[in-house]
């Protein structure tokens, strides 16, 4: 048994060896990557999603916009009315129920995902050509199995 307190015979644990700290910092680089050219645009990743949710997805309404990105409805609410305020987006009240909330896509908002998405899509390019289509279906594969079982919203994204 090693000497003094809190020493164990376990070996130290090694930050770098760790599989789920090297997914970490992968995943922080390429967000870095994406968001460096979505703030080009005036995009953070969450008006991204929205778009994305909006313009491809088909989601009109806050709180399955929320769900399809994985944060709350706070976010989604903050998001949308900045959204609004760059012209991006509209909101109009629910008929007959003026408590629902629709939002859809303006002119400018389809300019902007249609601007936004070659960006996205060659970060994509950029990190998954290093695996092959192989490689990238067993990744993503293999991420999937990680989240099973998990809570699939974000308290922050």
């Amino acid at each position: 048994m090693a000497d003094g307190p809190g020493m164990t015979d376990r070996p130290p644990y090694r930050l770098h060896d760790s599989v789920l700290y090297q997914m970490t910092v992968t995943s922080r680089i390429q967000e870095r990557r994406l968001e460096d050219g979505l703030r080009t645009l005036g995009l953070t990743r969450i008006t991204w999603c929205t778009l994305l949710a909006l313009g491809n997805e088909g989601l009109t309404q806050p709180s399955d916009i929320a769900a399809f990105i994985g944060i709350d409805r706070t976010a989604t609410s903050r998001a949308l009315r900045q959204m609004e305020a760059e012209g991006w987006i509209a909101r109009r009240s629910g008929a007959p129920d003026r408590r629902t909330t629709t939002v859809e896509l303006t002119e400018s908002g389809r300019r902007l995902l249609d601007q936004a998405t070659p960006m996205a899509e060659e970060n994509s390019r950029h990190f998954l050509q290093k695996l092959g289509p192989e490689g990238t279906e067993t990744l993503r594969r293999l991420m999937a199995r990680l989240r099973e079982g998990e809570e699939r919203g974000l308290s922050r994204f």
